[in-house]
């Protein structure tokens, strides 16, 4: 096998045009240039340098070496460019899990964010179920998932929790209930309607059901949506009430009024989860600060029912 590092030396002498020039550049001596020319033909099993005078130059079989060598050359600083990059944060492969309602609302502005500043990044998105995104990012298939979790839930294995935001849920009526008038609902004003689902039971649906459990009712659900606009449909047909968190209210049905809640407020949490050893990258640091930012305008900016 050739020896890329002799090839290289061999790429200096035949530059230089003899073997005492390549080591006054290299600060070696001719003697060890010599021994390294001669290890390398025995390498390539053909002579590599004919004498011409006080100097050397390429034989057939030096020549093509010599080419190769200078390819072998731009490949490694082409490669090491390639790696400063990556190192930087300016290049690599980003893959985000997240489920729907955040979706639009932080996922989207803090992709947008990370690729206007580092657009050699590749990301790949994908929604997914919680309990398939977690799987994911432990066995190194994601870099990072948007999940929902109560905030006193205990550690995950191998998985690191990094808190974005609080999502509040909101009171969705018909537009001519009799509670609308009403700026903000005590959930127990709630308590003897009935009411339309819009979670599976889990991590969102939770919080609701504490609450309720909280002001000391359990909802009558009398339709299970699925979804926040099916709900919100129902909703203003009449069919009863409901509570969804702000991130799912981007788009009101015309037909539903919206109202705070209080006694209690049902919050869920939502975190980005990523791989507890994964070793410190640029381009996820600044993607975990992206969602954050985005987390925080979605705060400020839907602080309004």
């Amino acid at each position: 096998m050739l020896d890329v590092r002799r090839m290289q030396l061999l790429r200096a002498v035949v530059t230089s045009g003899s073997v005492t020039a390549a080591a006054r550049n290299l600060g070696y001596t001719p003697s060890a240039v010599s021994q390294q020319m001669a290890a390398l033909e025995k390498e390539a099993g053909i002579e590599l340098l004919e004498r011409t005078g006080r100097g050397v130059r390429p034989t057939e079989a030096g020549r093509l070496l010599t080419d190769h060598a200078a390819a072998i050359g731009r490949h490694v600083a082409e490669a090491e460019t390639a790696l400063a990059e990556l190192r930087a944060g300016r290049t690599g492969r980003l893959a985000v899990r997240y489920f729907a309602t955040a979706g639009a609302t932080m996922v989207v502005p803090a992709v947008a964010a990370l690729r206007r500043e580092q657009p050699g990044i590749r990301i790949e998105l994908r929604l997914s179920d919680p309990e398939e995104s977690l799987p994911e990012v432990r066995a190194r298939g994601a870099d990072v998932a948007l999940v929902v979790r109560p905030p006193d839930h205990g550690p995950v294995d191998g998985i690191r929790f990094t808190h974005l935001a609080d999502d509040h849920y909101l009171a969705v009526l018909p537009s001519g209930h009799r509670l609308a008038a009403k700026e903000r609902l005590d959930l127990a004003d709630l308590a003897d309607e009935p009411w339309v689902g819009s979670d599976t039971p889990g991590p969102c649906l939770d919080p609701v059901l504490q609450a309720c459990g909280a002001a000391g009712f359990s909802p009558d659900f009398v339709v299970e949506s699925g979804d926040y606009a099916t709900a919100q449909g129902f909703v203003a047909a009449g069919l009863g009430v409901g509570l969804i968190p702000r991130m799912g209210l981007g788009s009101r049905h015309p037909g539903v009024v919206v109202r705070a809640v209080r006694n209690p407020e049902p919050v869920r949490a939502v975190y980005a989860a990523v791989r507890a050893a994964a070793p410190t990258r640029p381009a996820l640091s600044r993607l975990l600060d992206a969602l954050r930012e985005a987390a925080g305008n979605v705060t400020v900016h839907q602080s309004a029912p």
